[in-house]
């Protein structure tokens, strides 16, 4: 058997329409990301899943609150999936931390967290996820940073070059999570050089 994950981001906060990295901090949907959030609820509610996981930052939380307001499923916030912490660069223009994240794969923001770091509790998440819900459906929703950290678990990509890539917004990502997946092995720790890109935080 296996876990089906389908990860979702959390929808458009008013730091992403003012081009700022919102990090750490909680962070607000803007009024077109209540939208977003109501037609995520829509998109998802007939898929299947058993239970909600998303990061405890308030945008994805509100998300999930507007996506599923009835609660028809049960919800766990998980602080493994937080964001980057950019630390004293949290709320700092985009296209400036843009330019920095290639040098923060292993070393962590000044004040803050590594790439590497974030991949590490996305490996713990992946492996009690793995442990407690084999042969379920799950939605995940959380940030870019996780969303990197499943592709490179799960798919082998390049941390190095998926922070490069260019955001592409599209309604869901699917991963596939072997059972007792990560229990006989430790996080990647490999070191991989890169550039930076710039996506919702």
């Amino acid at each position: 058997m296996a876990v089906d994950i389908v990860y979702e981001t959390h929808s458009v906060t008013t730091d992403n329409e003012a081009g700022l990295a919102t990090g750490w901090l909680p962070g607000e949907l803007s009024g077109y990301g209540r939208q977003c959030a109501h037609e995520l609820g829509e998109r998802r509610r007939d898929d299947g899943f058993q239970v909600v996981f998303c990061s405890d930052l308030r945008r994805a939380v509100e998300t999930v609150e507007i996506a599923f307001p009835l609660r028809e499923l049960p919800v766990h916030r998980d602080t493994r999936l937080r964001e980057c912490d950019y630390g004293e660069l949290n709320g700092m223009p985009v296209a400036e931390l843009a330019g920095l994240r290639s040098r923060h794969l292993d070393q962590p923001f000044p004040g803050g967290q590594s790439y590497r770091q974030v991949v590490a509790q996305t490996h713990g998440f992946l492996r009690d996820l793995a442990a407690g819900w084999d042969g379920t459906r799950v939605l995940v929703v959380a940030h870019s940073a996780n969303r990197w950290a499943l592709e490179h678990l799960l798919h082998g990509r390049s941390l190095a070059e998926l922070v490069d890539a260019p955001f592409d917004w599209q309604p869901g990502w699917s991963y596939r999570l072997p059972t007792a997946w990560g229990s006989d092995r430790p996080p990647p720790a490999r070191a991989q050089p890169g550039q930076p890109a710039p996506e919702r935080g």
